[in-house]
């Protein structure tokens, strides 16, 4: 059994693996469809270890960053980053979904929740919409239905290899949790946002094997986290050992695919709000 990493590894792994080829496909997203505003007050929710959040800041004009994010590690990663930029975003430490400022104070607002636990997406887009001026634009990203769809589906054949019975209404919560993005759209009108609009696109993180696929850090040390949330504690590494052998038996010699549909939702704040 794998020994627990630090939170400080973790921030490094996140840092490393995560925030770049995993997060990099979100803010592809957010830099296709999003103009920023030419000056004033913006906030970044849930910035990470800050990669995006420098990069928007950089190529803002007149435009000041606020970045909000709950892990002290990964805020200790994006300051050292900004100290070296000129006119760097500030990052503040602060819970994305019961955020310590005053509602209508930011001209732009921009959310990454690919990585916070779906159950906490409405009050993190609330909170964004809460502290955003009227007229402002508020953004958010996140995985939608339709992802780790080939995982889910050897999931079952997995719990079995190990004995565990009875799961099937869990694996089918994994799947069904994942918001539309017309849920998410409704979700957005539901906070008050005008002009509500989403674009989505298929991202493939492809694996030359099973144990590459377990190995792999936004696998290993992230993704599965969630997964393995209903399993025993004394079941868990049984299930972490089987699952390269179902993964090698079903790509048949090819890479393994995982498939994530990265979305993005943008609208704007009422001016009666």
């Amino acid at each position: 059994m794998s020994a627990q990493k630090t939170d400080k590894e973790l921030a490094f792994l996140h840092d490393l693996f995560v925030a770049t080829d995993w997060g990099e496909r979100f803010a592809q997203l957010v830099d296709e469809h999003i103009k920023l505003p030419n000056k004033g007050r913006a906030l970044y929710v849930g910035s990470g270890t800050g990669g995006h959040a420098i990069a928007l800041q950089e190529r803002a004009a007149e435009l000041k960053f606020l970045c909000i994010e709950e892990n002290e590690e990964y805020l200790e990663l994006a300051r050292a980053k900004a100290t070296a930029v000129k006119d760097a975003a500030e990052f503040r430490q602060g819970k994305v979904g019961q955020m310590e400022l005053e509602d209508n104070q930011f001209d732009f607002v921009i959310g990454d929740g690919s990585m916070v636990a779906l159950p906490r997406i409405p009050a993190m887009l609330a909170e964004m919409a809460r502290v955003a001026k009227p007229g402002a634009t508020v953004a958010l990203s996140l995985a939608t239905a339709g992802s780790f769809g080939e995982f889910f589906s050897l999931y079952w054949e997995v719990l079995q290899n190990c004995g565990l019975r009875g799961h099937e209404s869990n694996v089918e919560g994994l799947i069904t949790e994942l918001l539309t993005a017309s849920e998410l759209e409704e979700l957005a009108e539901h906070e008050g946002l005008d002009e509500v609009a989403s674009w989505s696109r298929i991202e493939e993180f492809n694996f030359d094997s099973g144990e590459r696929f377990l190995n792999s850090p936004l696998i290993s040390d992230f993704l599965m986290n969630r997964w393995l949330e209903f399993i025993p504690e004394e079941s868990r590494e049984c299930v972490r050992q089987a699952i390269p052998g179902v993964v090698n038996d079903d790509r048949h010699e090819a890479e393994f695919t995982l498939s994530v549909k990265a979305t993005l939702v943008t609208g704007r704040k009422g001016r009666s709000h």
